[in-house]
C-alpha cells in the first residue's frame, strides 16, 4: 500500500475518532474534533496531490479516495443534525441544517452513482473547479459549525453569539448551493454517461 492510500486508510480511521470527540462532554472536545476533522481534511488533499506528482494512482487510491472524502463529510454533517448547533438564537436552524446535509448527502450519492455507471462503460470523468470550491467550503462550514455547537461565545456577549451563527447560516446556504451547482455541471458535463450509444 503506498502512500497516498495510506493517507486515505488514516482518513477513514480519524472518521470514529472524531464522532467520539465530538460528543464527549467536556470542554475541549468540540476543539480536539475540530482538529481531527482538519487533520483528517488535509489528507484528502494530500494524498491525491502525491497520487499526481508521483504518479502512485492505483485502483485501491481510486476507491478508498471518494470513499473516505464522503463518509467523512457526510458524518460531520449528521452529527450536526443531531444536535442544536444554532440554540435559540436562530429559530429555524436546526430545520435548515437538516435540509442542507439532505442536498448534500443527496448531491454525492448521485455523483457516485454517476462514477459507477461511468466506469462500467470505460469513460473517464474529470473533477471540475465547482466540485474543488464545493469541497474547500464544505470543510471550512463543518468546521465553523462544530466551533459554534462549542458555544465558545458564551464568554463574549450575547451580540457576539447572534453574528457568528448568522455567519455559520450564511457560511451553510452558500456550501448548499455550491455544491448544486457544481452537481448540476457535473451531470451536464457528463451526460454522454447516459447515451445509449
Amino acid at each position: 500500500m503506498n502512500l497516498p492510500n495510506k493517507l486515505s486508510m488514516l482518513r477513514i480511521i480519524l472518521i470514529p475518532v472524531f464522532a467520539v470527540f465530538f460528543f464527549l462532554p467536556f470542554s475541549f472536545a468540540p476543539f480536539v474534533a475540530v482538529a481531527v476533522f482538519i487533520i483528517a481534511a488535509l489528507t484528502d488533499f494530500l494524498d491525491g496531490y502525491i497520487a499526481r506528482k508521483y504518479n502512485l494512482v492505483t485502483d485501491l487510491g481510486k476507491l478508498l479516495d471518494p470513499i473516505a472524502d464522503k463518509v467523512l463529510v457526510s458524518t460531520s454533517l449528521i452529527l450536526l443534525c443531531t444536535v442544536d448547533v444554532f440554540g435559540n438564537i436562530i429559530s429555524f436552524g436546526y430545520v435548515f441544517i437538516s435540509v442542507a446535509t439532505s442536498i448534500i448527502l443527496a448531491r454525492e450519492l448521485l455523483i457516485s452513482a454517476v462514477r459507477q455507471i461511468a466506469a462500467a462503460k470505460g469513460v473517464v470523468i474529470q473533477a471540475n473547479y465547482f466540485g474543488k470550491i464545493k469541497t474547500v467550503l464544505q470543510d471550512i462550514t463543518i468546521v465553523a459549525m462544530i466551533v459554534l455547537k462549542s458555544r465558545f461565545y458564551d464568554v463574549f456577549s450575547k451580540q457576539a453569539a447572534e453574528i457568528f451563527s448568522w455567519v455559520c447560516l450564511v457560511l451553510l446556504s452558500v456550501t448548499t448551493l455550491i455544491t448544486i451547482l457544481s452537481g448540476v455541471k457535473y451531470m451536464i458535463d457528463n451526460r454522454r454517461v447516459f447515451a445509449e450509444k
